[in-house]
């Protein structure tokens, strides 16, 4: 068996359109990005995606999933490398936000990201193409 590839950091905005019916587009490449992550075993992400996954897919999209497909979801990704920083990871994510100027929460996201060892973060909340700390950010939209 070869050596594991560092593993590939999920954004919340990805799961979300890959289960809003109304995504279009986004929704068949979030799909197919997330099945490709499934079949490699790279998926991570982080309680903070979980949570925001939860909160969108239910109540903001045009076509909110139910509260029992969001717990089936979350269950299934309970299976990807999931992070779930303590005080100390706040403390780092805060430094990030100073240094690169972006927002608490995307310095969150980083920070498990880079925690879990990613070398990929997929999102569209961040430039694509921009690296914070050996994490380099793309668009799977673009």
């Amino acid at each position: 068996m070869g050596a594991r590839l560092p593993g590939e950091f999920v954004d919340s905005n990805i799961l979300v359109y890959a289960h809003d019916a109304t995504a279009g587009r986004k929704r068949e490449v979030a799909k197919g990005l997330l099945a490709r992550l499934w079949a490699q075993e790279q998926g991570c992400l982080s309680i903070q995606t979980l949570q925001e996954f939860v909160v969108n897919a239910t109540r903001k999209v045009p076509e909110p999933i139910s509260i029992e497909e969001a717990q089936e979801v979350v269950t299934a990704l309970s299976d990807w490398t999931v992070h779930s920083p303590g005080p100390a990871g706040v403390v780092a994510a805060l430094k990030r936000q100073a240094r690169y100027k972006i927002s608490f929460w995307d310095a969150m996201i980083l920070e498990s990201a880079v925690c879990l060892g990613c070398h990929l973060m997929w999102s569209e909340d961040l430039s694509s193409g921009q690296v914070f700390d050996g994490v380099e950010v793309r668009n799977p939209f673009v």
